[in-house]
């Protein structure tokens, strides 16, 4: 036999209150006395009142969720960035949705759709929106989204993030400045990191030998691109991956084959992820504030939540390179 479902009405009456009071008490405390909210709170949780949000939400045109894009949840750099934007949510009473899309621009319109038709309040997305058809029924929507971890003149509506072609430049003047010449480029195949390995070969003035190998990467693809780059080029004296994870594949390689880091072979990752700073060598890694994009991606989404217009929509938090034992002579 089906339960009977506990409603407000079973709320109001083991408080000993109207079914108005009740409502006010769970969904707009500021409006009835803190007695009475707690006597109320405390009915509902004895008898294991659970609010239905779907039906707030058809009457405050609220869904009280964010939806949250990212090419795959196990990366770690996007890690801090996740966190960061659940607590600023959480903190304002909304619930992160968060979506796969595994590199694919099909997946990635198909979620954003998705994410439509659930009526949530806002999008954050690791990336810049690739499909204009899923655009337009965002927009159409009036759903604000933030762009993050990349930058455009031409953002879609709020940006969070920096320039990954700068990100390459900044490398090779830094390897330049070692007196490096013969040098390579180890990266996934996805759109962010071919742009820091194009940023990379035009700082550096040539094109450089690269090995690609498909992202998300990991140490064993750092270690297949360390052994192809090698073999091309026997006497590389520095390799830039697109990722710690892969130069912690190639720092392995480079060990099985006998080469010193850095005397050898120097290393340079992309991240500044935890681990960098603790494997053997330490890891020299460009590092970008990923706590920071979700804070303040959180910040204007919430802000635009809130019928507000955000002082600033186009945030560069910009990147450092941290040199370590691996790039250090």
């Amino acid at each position: 036999m089906k339960q009977k479902s506990i409603t407000l009405h079973d709320v109001a009456r083991k408080a000993g209150v109207s079914l108005i009071t009740a409502s006010r008490a769970l969904g707009n405390p500021g409006r009835v006395s803190a007695a009475t909210v707690a006597r109320v709170q405390a009915a509902a949780e004895a008898i294991g009142y659970i609010p239905n949000l779907l039906a707030g939400g058809l009457k405050s045109r609220r869904s009280r969720m964010i939806a949250a894009l990212v090419p795959i949840i196990s990366v770690q750099q996007f890690l801090p960035t996740i966190e960061a934007l659940t607590e600023q949510l959480d903190r304002a009473g909304y619930q992160l949705l968060l979506g796969q899309t595994g590199y694919d621009r099909a997946r990635e319109a198909d979620l954003l759709n998705t994410m439509v038709g659930r009526r949530v309040d806002g999008i954050v997305m690791a990336g810049l929106l690739s499909d204009t058809q899923a655009g337009a029924h965002v927009r159409a929507a009036g759903i604000p989204l933030v762009e993050t971890w990349d930058i455009t003149e031409n953002p879609f509506d709020m940006l969070v993030g920096f320039s990954h072609l700068d990100v390459g430049r900044a490398v090779a003047d830094y390897f330049l400045s070692k007196g490096w010449q013969r040098v390579g480029a180890a990266t996934g195949d996805d759109q962010r990191a071919l742009v820091r390995r194009q940023g990379f070969a035009e700082g550096m003035g040539y094109d450089v030998p690269t090995a690609v190998v498909p992202a998300p990467s990991s140490v064993g693809s750092g270690r297949q691109a360390g052994a192809e780059l090698l073999r091309q080029r026997p006497g590389l004296q520095a390799i830039f991956c697109s990722s710690d994870t892969l130069a912690e594949g190639v720092l392995t390689e480079a060990r099985v084959q006998g080469l010193r880091v850095p005397e050898d072979l120097a290393v340079c990752g992309f991240g500044g992820t935890p681990f960098s700073a603790h494997i053997a060598p330490t890891l020299t890694t460009v590092h970008v504030d990923g706590a920071r994009i979700g804070a303040e991606a959180g910040r204007i989404l919430l802000e635009r939540c809130r019928g507000e217009t955000p002082a600033q929509s186009f945030i560069d938090v910009g990147f450092r390179i941290i040199e370590r034992e691996s790039t250090r002579a």
